[in-house]
C-alpha cells in the first residue's frame, strides 16, 4: 500500500528565476518522505487534466470493459502526446465540469475545482499535492488495469506534442533513467512559431483526429460554453504562460508547476522548467 504524503520537508525553498512562480512536490512511493515547497498553492492545469479525464474514463466503464478502437484513438494520444482535440471530446462526452467534480470527491483532492467556464478544461485549478495523490491513486488503488493503461502510456510519452511543441522539457530532460510523465502547458498559442516546430523521428505524433464528434467536441469547447459554479476556485493566474512537468521515476513521483511571464519564450521556459526540475529531484535526495 502507499504511503499517504505528509506535509513536504521543512527545508530552504530552492531560488526561483526571476519571474517565475512555482509550486513543487517530490514523494518516495517507499518510505513516504517528502520534498516541496508551495504544493498547495492552485495552478491552471492545462493539459494535467488530462488524467483526470483518462482515470475518470476508465472508472466508468469498469475493469472488465474492452476500450473500442475509436476510444483507443482517443485516449493513447491525449495521454501520450498531450492531443488537445481528444481531451476536448472525452470532457464534453463525460460530463464536462463533472469528470473534476468525481475525481475530487474519489481521490480526496483538497485543492482542484472545476473550470468556472466548463469549456476550457484546462482551466481547471489544481496542486502540485493533488497530482501527487492523483498518481498515488493510479498506481496503488486504482485497478491494476487502469493502473497498467494510464501508466504504460505515459511511459510512451513522445518528444513532440500534438499541437507541435516540444514536450521533453522538465522531468524527460532534467532526470535520467526510464519515466511515466505527463507534461502541461499554457498561454503560448495554438502552434509553435514558424520554424520552431518539433520534429520527431519515427511515427507521427501529430495525429489528426477529425470523427463528426471530435468536430463537434472541440468547436463548443474552444468557445468556452457554459458556466459552473466557481466550485472552491480562488483567483488563479489564466494570464501568466503557464508549464508544469509531472509524473514518475522509479519508485518516487515528481510535480513541478510553474507560470511564467508572457514575454519569456517557450525555448526559455523550457530550460528554466528543466533546470529546476534537476534542482528538486536533486535536493529532494529521496
Amino acid at each position: 500500500m502507499a504511503l499517504a504524503a505528509g506535509p513536504a520537508a521543512a527545508t530552504p525553498a530552492i531560488e526561483l528565476p526571476e519571474g517565475m512562480t512555482a509550486g513543487y512536490l517530490v514523494v518516495d512511493q517507499e518510505t513516504g518522505a517528502t520534498f516541496g515547497s508551495g504544493e498547495h498553492q492552485q495552478y491552471r492545469s492545462a493539459s494535467l487534466v488530462k488524467l483526470f479525464i483518462a482515470l475518470d474514463y476508465l472508472e466508468s466503464h469498469g475493469p472488465d470493459y474492452e476500450i473500442p478502437a475509436d476510444d483507443l484513438a482517443l485516449l493513447e494520444p491525449m495521454l501520450r502526446s498531450s492531443n488537445d482535440d481528444a481531451a476536448s471530446t472525452l470532457w464534453v462526452r463525460d460530463g464536462w465540469d463533472e469528470i473534476v467534480k468525481r475525481m475530487v470527491v474519489k481521490l480526496g483532492l483538497t485543492d482542484t475545482a472545476p473550470p468556472a467556464a466548463r469549456g476550457k478544461w484546462g482551466y481547471t485549478a489544481i496542486s502540485a499535492a493533488d497530482i501527487v495523490r492523483t498518481y498515488q491513486y493510479i498506481q496503488h488503488e486504482a485497478d491494476p488495469k487502469y493502473r497498467d493503461f494510464i501508466m504504460g502510456n505515459l511511459a510512451q510519452s513522445t518528444k513532440c506534442g500534438s499541437d507541435g511543441f516540444d514536450q521533453s522539457f522538465g522531468l524527460p530532460s532534467a532526470v535520467p533513467g526510464p519515466k511515466a510523465v505527463k507534461q502541461g502547458w499554457s498561454g503560448f498559442g495554438a502552434a509553435p512559431a514558424p520554424g520552431e516546430q518539433c520534429t520527431e523521428p519515427g511515427p507521427a505524433a501529430r495525429r489528426v483526429l477529425s470523427s463528426p464528434e471530435v468536430r463537434a467536441a472541440t468547436a463548443v469547447a474552444s468557445s468556452g460554453e457554459g458556466t459552473a459554479a466557481p466550485l472552491g476556485v480562488q483567483d488563479i493566474d489564466l494570464t501568466s504562460r503557464a508549464m508544469h512537468t509531472s509524473g514518475t521515476v522509479g519508485g518516487t513521483i515528481v510535480v513541478v508547476l510553474t507560470l511564467e511571464p508572457t514575454t519569456l519564450s517557450w525555448k526559455d521556459s523550457a530550460a528554466r522548467i528543466t533546470e529546476l526540475t534537476r534542482e528538486v529531484y536533486c535536493q529532494a535526495g529521496l
